[in-house]
């Protein structure tokens, strides 16, 4: 009987005789191209080392004092260039030159796979943690977020690698199918399980490349105002004008409406001035007038100055001046504009306002009787021991 039976893929003489046969093959294909494998290495040398020069200059432009942003990362990604990748690309180049057999050709192509996806990788690696450094800049130094910058460069390091591994295996033919689909599943379900986590952490991020605050800001948020101490992965640190420490978690203070008192060029304050009924229509418009050159005087920009209403005892001004921020303390300034005005105002006999009941009596004989005591001078003012007086 004739044996039909097969040669064990495991069986040892099946790989002896395929690398025997290899062997042969490059043998006879170097004795025969002798001249053009020797002008194709040489080629191949001289691309190889273009590229380490590129590599140098790289090199030295990272280590210069030029500090822009792009062309430093494009330039640390190309220091990343590993000597295999020169190699691979040389042989891709120049192997059909000295037209190789079928098999040497496909070891050059599985090498240039293998070692292309590599490099890309690392270059991508490069340039997103390059840039995520680049906007974290001034804050890893004071604050946690160094170690947020760890975690990111962990987990783009394994993304990334991940991905090429799988492409280098869909490249050499294999079926990565199921895998896909099993890392998806798996994904899913850390995703969920970490949610949270991931939340603070691309709220992490959002405060890096945004940069709604940095540490030494002072921002406001809800009913709380303070100083911004640390931003960490998944909290941040405020210490209130109160004296305590608040500690909030990342995804919640975004969430919030955010103000950043830092970057405030001016501030705007608002005074409700009233001043009494019996006051002339002239002296309303000097207080109008008295107001600004107060305001003016203390180097602020004055807004609105006018009279807005009439009051239930007085006679309303609206008055709103900026304060620039360059100007110091807003409390202080405003402190300065107040006690201006009142000086202004006690100088020019203009009484302010306070709530008050006029009673209007009649005499026997029907006579109105005046409403305001003996001394009153009559056009609204108080006599002169009864006037508030401002020391200079």
């Amino acid at each position: 009987m004739q044996n039909d039976t097969k040669p064990s893929p495991f069986d040892g003489s099946v790989y002896a005789r395929q690398i025997e046969a290899y062997w042969d093959q490059t043998v006879r294909w170097v004795l025969a191209n002798g001249l053009e494998i020797l002008v194709a290495v040489a080629i191949g040398a001289v691309i190889v080392a273009a590229m380490l020069g590129i590599r140098h200059l790289a090199l030295r432009f990272c280590r210069s004092r030029f500090h822009a942003h792009w062309p430093r990362i494009i330039a640390s990604a190309a220091i990343r260039t590993h000597i295999l990748f020169m190699v691979a690309v040389a042989a891709r180049l120049v192997g059909g030159y000295a037209d190789p057999p079928a098999a040497v050709e496909r070891t050059i192509e599985f090498f240039f796979t293998i070692a292309a996806t590599l490099q890309v990788t690392m270059w991508v690696r490069e340039v997103v943690l390059g840039t995520v450094e680049h906007r974290a800049s001034g804050m890893t130094n004071h604050s946690n977020l160094g170690s947020a910058i760890g975690l990111i460069r962990l987990m783009v390091t394994i993304v990334l690698f991940a991905v090429a591994t799988l492409m280098i295996l869909d490249n050499l033919g294999v079926n990565v199918t199921g895998l896909i689909a099993g890392l998806g599943i798996g994904g899913i379900a850390i995703g969920l399980a970490a949610k949270g986590i991931f939340d603070d952490l691309f709220s992490a991020l959002s405060i890096i490349f945004d940069r709604p605050f940095s540490v030494g800001d002072t921002i406001k948020f809800g009913s709380t105002i303070g100083t911004v101490e640390a931003i960490g992965l998944k909290t941040t640190r405020v210490r209130a004008t109160t004296g305590e420490e608040v500690v909030v978690s990342n995804t919640n203070l975004l969430d919030k409406e955010l103000h950043n008192l830092n970057r405030l060029e001016r501030r705007r304050q608002t005074l409700a001035i009233g001043v009494t009924y019996q006051t002339s229509p002239e002296k309303c418009e000097e207080a109008v007038r008295l107001i600004r050159e107060v305001v003016e005087r203390e180097h602020c920009t004055v807004v609105v100055c006018a009279m807005k209403d009439f009051g239930a005892s007085s006679i309303d001004f609206d008055v709103q001046f900026d304060i620039p921020d360059a100007l110091g303390s807003p409390p202080v300034v405003k402190h300065r504009v107040v006690l201006g005005i009142l000086k202004a105002f006690n100088d020019a006999r203009i009484d302010f306002a306070y709530p008050t009941q006029v009673t209007f009596t009649a005499a026997p004989d029907g006579s109105m009787v005046m409403p305001y005591a003996e001394g009153h001078d009559g056009e609204g003012h108080a006599p002169p021991a009864a006037r508030v007086k401002v020391e200079e």
